[in-house]
């Protein structure tokens, strides 16, 4: 049975949230596997309470055709990006090759500047079992109240029961990872990753903000993805829906994919389509000048 769900559509600046107004949506994500296959998506039956449709990960070339369904529906695209991923089927020095020079100088150096600070020697942690992973919740979890993810975006490690039921679910199946990295006996970096088939998700990661100046974060993700290669058990690592430095840094390809809201033709609902693509034109163009002075 199809079910909404209550999501909230932000009017956002940058990060920050400056309101929000909720809609019960049926929400459709697509997989990498699946935006990667280029098929056309079947939308499931509309509940009769529900709003709409919010369709995540849409590759562009599908695009013009939902947005032309004929269902009485309002088509608003809230956002564009590249949807990158990790290529993990060769070696690890296979996968550095596909960086620039200066990008591999730069995070070898990175690596080797923490270790200095340690003799020589990484913390570096994996979890995997049911066992580590409820040591690794424990600790990620305690870690993330402290960092920015948390603090200013509200993207920090889940705690609730059924976060932590679906992890411990996943761990029986050898389908989840978690990575801490330490520094003097204390976890300062985290990165939590669950599996769909043979693709690692880049769900959460974090990093304790008064280690930020020795790129805890980057020092993790770099030693994470040498695991993930040297294990030879994943295919791909998703870097999921929206971008970043961290992930054009890591990432071998990217899918052009973008996010659609697609609500009941209401005027309730027409009102908020307005209200939230003049909103978003007006932050463009806020921008757009920003850029040119």
């Amino acid at each position: 049975m199809t079910t909404a769900i209550s999501l909230p559509l932000r009017f956002r600046i940058g990060a920050r949230t400056m309101f929000s107004v909720r809609r019960k949506l049926v929400r459709v994500g697509l997989s990498l596997d699946e935006a990667m296959a280029g098929e056309g998506i079947d939308l499931p039956v509309l509940p009769a309470a529900a709003d709409g449709y919010f369709v995540t990960s849409l590759p562009e070339a599908q695009l013009a055709a939902l947005m032309a369904r004929d269902d009485d529906t309002i088509a608003l695209v809230r956002q564009r990006y590249a949807r990158r991923y990790a290529d993990l089927s060769g070696s690890f020095d296979d996968y550095l090759a596909t960086f620039s020079g200066k990008s591999r100088s730069t995070l070898r150096r990175k690596v080797r500047k923490f270790a200095k600070l340690f003799g020589g020697t990484l913390d570096f942690r994996t979890y995997r079992t049911p066992d580590e992973m409820v040591e690794f919740h424990d600790l990620a979890r305690r870690l993330s109240a402290k960092t920015y993810q948390e603090k200013l975006l509200d993207y920090g490690l889940p705690e609730d029961a059924e976060f932590v039921a679906d992890m411990n679910r996943a761990a029986a199946r050898d389908q989840v990872r978690g990575w801490l990295l330490f520094a003097e006996g204390k976890p300062v970096s985290y990165l939590y990753a669950p599996a769909g088939g043979d693709t690692l998700i880049y769900a959460y990661l974090g990093y304790d903000p008064a280690w930020s100046r020795h790129s805890p974060g980057t020092v993790l993700l770099m030693e994470a993805l040498r695991q993930i290669i040297e294990e030879s058990r994943f295919r791909r690592f998703d870097f999921t829906e929206g971008d970043g430095q961290q992930k054009r840094r890591f990432a071998t390809g990217k899918l052009d994919c973008a996010d659609l809201l697609l609500l009941r033709r209401t005027p309730a609902n027409r009102a908020l389509v307005t209200a939230l693509s003049s909103f978003d034109r007006m932050v463009a163009f806020a921008k757009r000048l920003r850029a040119a002075e």
